[in-house]
């Protein structure tokens, strides 16, 4: 299994912007967060490689992405595990573009679907406050905008609906949830 280090100097080998950098490091940091808050804490470092690495190939194969980001692990010998988990937050988004990928099946597989696209709409929600901050976030400041489709339009909302449906969890739980993940995590500003 790759060390944190290690996988993060692989983020960088496949990203140079500080966005996706960010990106990956802020995911990461919640998939650690759920781990440990769902009972998974003994596979806390795993969730958190799955969320550093979900977008590895986003930034260079942006038409391949989950397709080229499977190639570029297994060709480096990666846990095959990490490779299907972080492909999977890709599938009927991407599926459609380059044939099957993994369906989220695991409680984790689901998480990474659910909040990837929701942390960047948190964050975009964050950046309107006084603050800038998570910290003083709350959900029906979050919900407010979110309901706005031209705000952060680029988070797909249907991909954050589907993820809350497949967890069993209702909007708001996913929302609070991801809130408090990212308030957790030193690389939220």
């Amino acid at each position: 299994m790759l060390t944190y280090d290690e996988a993060y100097s692989l983020l960088k080998e496949y990203n140079e912007g500080e966005f996706h950098l960010k990106h990956g490091r802020i995911v990461g940091d919640v998939m650690r967060w759920f781990a440990e808050s769902l009972g998974y804490g003994d596979e806390a470092d795993f969730w958190q490689l799955v969320g550093l690495l979900h977008d590895l190939d986003f930034e260079k194969y942006p038409d391949e992405h989950c397709v080229k980001s499977q190639e570029i692990m297994r060709s480096r010998g990666i846990d095959e595990r990490l490779v299907r988990a972080t492909a999977s937050h890709g599938w009927e988004e991407d599926a459609s573009r380059h044939g099957e990928l993994p369906k989220p099946e695991h409680e984790m597989e689901k998480v990474l679907y659910a909040t990837d696209e929701l942390t960047g709409l948190i964050g975009a929600v964050a950046l309107m406050r006084p603050s800038k901050s998570c910290d003083d976030l709350e959900v029906k400041s979050v919900k407010k905008k979110y309901k706005d489709k031209r705000f952060a339009a680029g988070c797909d909302r249907a991909v954050i609906e589907r993820g809350a449906e497949m967890l069993g969890w209702d909007l708001d739980r996913l929302i609070e949830q991801t809130i408090l993940a990212m308030r957790a995590s030193e690389n939220v500003d």
